[in-house]
């Protein structure tokens, strides 16, 4: 079996040194850079699978190198650390592309942990997935990750694309935030949900006419979200 490559960027080479031993103990093939502009140096030949990426870095810092990728069309899954306990800057990282976060200090099983859930919902989806799901005129195609609505390709991360999906399995269910983080993201344990909310707004702005104003993924308030089939308006005669 081919190893999955996990590109571990961090200027404090502790971290680097811990992060390397629990990914490499599990089976992983670790590649460890200490600033941001070295990520795009390494990116063609080792072509990482996913990407620890700390917040403050040299040269190019997190947000940075995280909008770079996301501009390049470069849609590797990306794990965010960072020391500052500051939301706005968690949020930051996730609204430039990061598909979740981390602060430190944090336990390497539980980064570990979040790494294989990725991957589990990053690698090839089992034969038995309906080759294309239908919402309004959104069509989803599990087997080619690719998501087209009125048959124009729309641009998703991979974990907006699994948040989509998981949804349209569920359409017509109210889902609770936790539920979302446990189907999507794959914890077993309590984790931050506004992870959820800011996924929910990057998709909404990505797949409805008016994201203030939703007619795909409403908001259950107090609760959650839900998918609804778009409602056809009956034209008069």
């Amino acid at each position: 079996m081919i190893k999955k490559k996990i590109l571990v960027v961090d200027d404090e080479p502790s971290i680097s040194m811990l992060i390397d031993f629990n990914l490499k103990l599990v089976g992983f093939e670790v590649l460890c850079v200490y600033d941001g502009e070295a990520v795009f140096e390494v990116i063609p030949q080792f072509r990482p699978d996913l990407i620890v990426l700390d917040l403050m870095l040299p040269k190019l810092d997190g947000i940075q190198v995280c909008k770079r990728l996301r501009e390049q069309n470069n849609f590797v899954p990306i794990i965010m650390l960072t020391a500052l306990q500051d939301l706005s800057d968690k949020i930051a990282g996730l609204d430039n592309g990061a598909d979740d976060y981390m602060t430190k200090p944090f336990s390497p099983q539980e980064l570990v942990s979040r790494i294989q859930a990725i991957m589990r919902r990053t690698g090839a989806l089992p034969a038995a997935e309906p080759e294309t799901l239908h919402i309004g005129p959104i069509r989803i195609q599990p087997e080619q990750r690719e998501v087209l609505i009125h048959d124009q390709p729309i641009e998703l991360t991979p974990k907006e694309f699994e948040l989509l999906l998981f949804l349209c399995k569920h359409r017509g269910k109210v889902l609770s935030r936790q539920q979302l983080l446990h189907g999507v993201w794959d914890y077993h344990f309590i984790g931050d949900t506004r992870i959820v909310d800011v996924h929910i707004s990057h998709l909404r702005d990505k797949i409805e006419k008016n994201a203030r104003n939703p007619e795909y993924i409403v908001t259950i308030r107090n609760v959650g979200y839900k998918l609804m089939e778009p409602v056809v308006k009956e034209s008069l005669a």
